[in-house]
């Protein structure tokens, strides 16, 4: 949780407002910004795999809007993963990524940068638009199922407390025999 995000928060419980902020921790996502991004990197630039769909944050977001009670939403398996790594075992977390992020950051092929945007809009004066989705579409997924697992955790709640239910039933037959 951002520091930013969890002063904010606690201001406005404090102040007793009506006003509610959710995070959405995103994973990588597939946007245009890798094409034109000025970068010094040997070879192109990309989100960290595995890639997810521009749809996938934005279905995030939107759903965090209309459900605003939640402190936050986790978008992906390797989001949720990095969360939980980061709070146990943030030292680890670290000296993995500084073996593998640079790297995994990198596409093997090199794509020259059509356009840059650092110091100007990379639309042209044409109004030409990049649109939502970058140059990994192949390699991008269009589903999160950890933000549907988190969209319906009552659901899944209630299927877990079902399914420890049944067992011990199941064990306390087995016991009685």
């Amino acid at each position: 949780m951002a520091p930013f995000h969890d002063s904010l928060r606690c201001e406005l419980l404090h102040d007793k407002s009506k006003v509610r902020v959710t995070m959405v921790q995103m994973p990588a996502v597939n946007t245009p910004q890798f094409t034109w991004v000025l970068s010094k990197l040997p070879k192109h630039p990309q989100p960290v795999p595995p890639i997810f769909e521009p749809e996938v944050a934005a279905e995030a977001v939107v759903y965090a809007a209309d459900h605003p009670k939640r402190r936050e939403y986790w978008v992906g398996g390797p989001t949720a993963a990095t969360l939980i790594a980061n709070k146990f075992a943030p030292g680890i977390l670290d000296r993995y990524l500084a073996l593998t992020g640079y790297k995994s950051q990198q596409v093997d092929r090199f794509d020259p940068h059509v356009a840059q945007n650092l110091w100007e809009p990379a639309d042209g004066e044409d109004g030409y638009d990049y649109g939502a989705h970058g140059v990994f579409d192949n390699r991008a997924t269009t589903r999160s199922y950890q933000l549907w697992a988190s969209q319906h955790h009552g659901l899944l709640g209630m299927v877990g407390a079902g399914a420890a239910l049944a067992a011990g039933v199941v064990a306390a037959r087995g016991r009685k025999q």
